[in-house]
């Protein structure tokens, strides 16, 4: 199954003309209906119509289609008829000018106050109107709101691929990371433990010249010491336990982006927990070459924190 980017866009269109008795086209202009479905991301599914007036009807059996086949998002669907003229606005015949003067002598015999009819109104209010009823236009609607909505998974589709490469990627520099960090600590701890055994030598030499049982007892606090401050720094600076649970969320990312679906949640709150993990690993740094990678791991999961948040 893929991964699916909240992301895409989708238009469809689809037109004809009249014909006449003879089979020749009318001196009318072709109706179009055009569809366009925007999508961005969006915590759940928000879904926004604007359509014409003609095809506000079915703006329910176009939201039934949109959640039948999208779980996240924020979905602008956009619908529209319009006449099309390849030479321009056509000429009204005599039939529709001569019903337009007698409707216009009807409403001044009873508004004698009203203004004549300009010739941009008598253009306007002849030309064409879709000859399709109000079941065909949602019929038509209909198909083209199926061959955008699949027009919009694949372009989500393709998103989402690019998405889940950047983000495969990204793994294998974290990987790469935590394999640097991981013989760090056991270096780090053995140069403290050398430091305080080498402060131990010094408190023993410096106990030297005194009694038997003064040095003694010197020379055991001296070592109980320096013992205890070794073990406290080795587990102060262990971090074994966030590279191992860092090294379970990186698998678990790869394991949802190669199964696909609707993973984007999931890929969500584990980018939190390896932000989390790569904090922790900052603050227990007791070197530059720790803090580094800290910082460069913090840079890798903010990348793909924003890019998740495309990922339905």
């Amino acid at each position: 199954m893929a991964v699916y980017s909240m992301t895409g866009y989708a238009t469809a269109q689809a037109g004809g003309s009249k014909t006449g008795p003879a089979g020749e086209p009318e001196r009318e202009p072709k109706t179009a209906i055009g569809l366009e479905i925007r999508s961005v991301n969006s915590r759940f599914l928000d879904l926004s119509f604007k359509l014409s007036d003609d095809l506000r009807a079915a703006e329910p059996a176009l939201r039934e289609l949109l959640t039948a086949q999208l779980k996240r998002g924020k979905v602008e669907v956009r619908a529209w008829i319009e006449g099309r003229s390849e030479s321009g606005p056509r000429s009204p015949g005599a039939a529709e000018l001569q019903k337009l003067v007698n409707l216009q002598d009807n409403v001044r015999a009873w508004l004698p106050a009203a203004s004549p009819l300009s010739v941009a109104e008598v253009i306007s209010l002849t030309a064409s109107r879709p000859a399709l009823r109000g079941g065909e236009l949602q019929e038509q609607l209909m198909v083209l709101g199926r061959r955008g909505i699949e027009s919009l998974i694949e372009s989500r589709q393709r998103e989402g691929d690019r998405l889940a490469a950047m983000l495969l990627d990204r793994l294998k520099q974290l990987r790469q990371l935590a394999s640097d960090a991981q013989p760090l600590i056991p270096q780090l701890v053995a140069q403290q433990r050398q430091r305080f055994l080498d402060r131990w030598s010094e408190a023993l030499t410096a106990s030297s010249s005194a009694g038997a049982l003064g040095n003694a007892v010197t020379s055991d606090q001296a070592r109980d010491r320096a013992l205890t401050e070794a073990t406290a720094f080795a587990i102060r600076i262990d971090v074994a336990e966030e590279l191992t649970r860092l090294a379970s969320h990186l698998s678990e990312i790869e394991r949802l982006l190669n199964r696909g679906g609707e993973v984007g949640k999931r890929l969500d709150f584990l980018i939190q927990e390896l932000h989390r993990e790569a904090n922790t690993l900052g603050s227990k740094s007791s070197s530059l070459d720790l803090t580094r990678i800290s910082v460069d791991m913090k840079v890798l999961i903010e990348q793909m924190r924003e890019q998740v948040q495309n990922i339905e």
